[in-house]
């Protein structure tokens, strides 16, 4: 914290913690753009940057790197998806077209291999100050692909030492909860 004097001055003993690494956001191809706003949003009133992340589960990090940067291999040489570099490429051009004349400072990365833990080894290397993630959409689709590869944000909140946000995706019907 700053003084009037322009001192640094530590926070005093019981107050909260500034936030000071990046915002880093979990991105997908067809998103709703909720997640990519909330991730702003939150980047923006704190004075961050954001950091949009999109994980590319056809491939893995490269033996050695710790942050799960895609400097990676196919898993499989001769089913290299063709487009994983096309849809990297299009997920980016879409962040900048929504991002467009916000006054945000981000970038965008590509990291390899399962979604959840390439968040969270790049997020402890950036020192991030947050994840936010979106949650699975309602439907069925969604539901059977939750049973069958876990829920990436319900990963994450087990298992990061820094806070994770969820922003909800879908309609959510509250006559259900009764």
């Amino acid at each position: 914290m700053i003084n009037p004097r322009g001192e640094d001055v530590p926070p005093a003993k019981g107050s909260p913690a500034r936030m000071t690494g990046p915002v880093l956001a979990g991105v997908l191809p067809h998103q709703p753009v909720a997640v990519i706003e909330k991730a702003a949003e939150v980047a923006l009133s704190a004075g961050l940057e954001l950091v949009l992340a999109f994980a590319d589960v056809t491939s893995f990090p490269a033996a050695g790197d710790r942050d799960g940067h895609l400097a990676a291999q196919p898993i499989d040489p001769d089913g290299i998806d063709d487009d994983a570099a096309a849809i990297s490429e299009a997920l980016r051009s879409r962040i900048a077209d929504q991002l467009d004349g916000t006054g945000l400072k981000w970038t965008f990365v590509t990291l390899a291999g399962e979604p959840a833990r390439s968040l969270g080894r790049y997020a402890a290397s950036i020192n991030a100050s947050m994840i936010v993630v979106g949650t699975k959409e309602h439907g069925l689709g969604p539901k059977f692909e939750g049973l069958v590869t876990g829920s990436v944000a319900l990963h994450l909140a087990h298992r990061q030492n820094c806070p994770v946000l969820m922003v909800p995706l879908g309609r959510h019907d509250p006559s259900r909860d009764q």
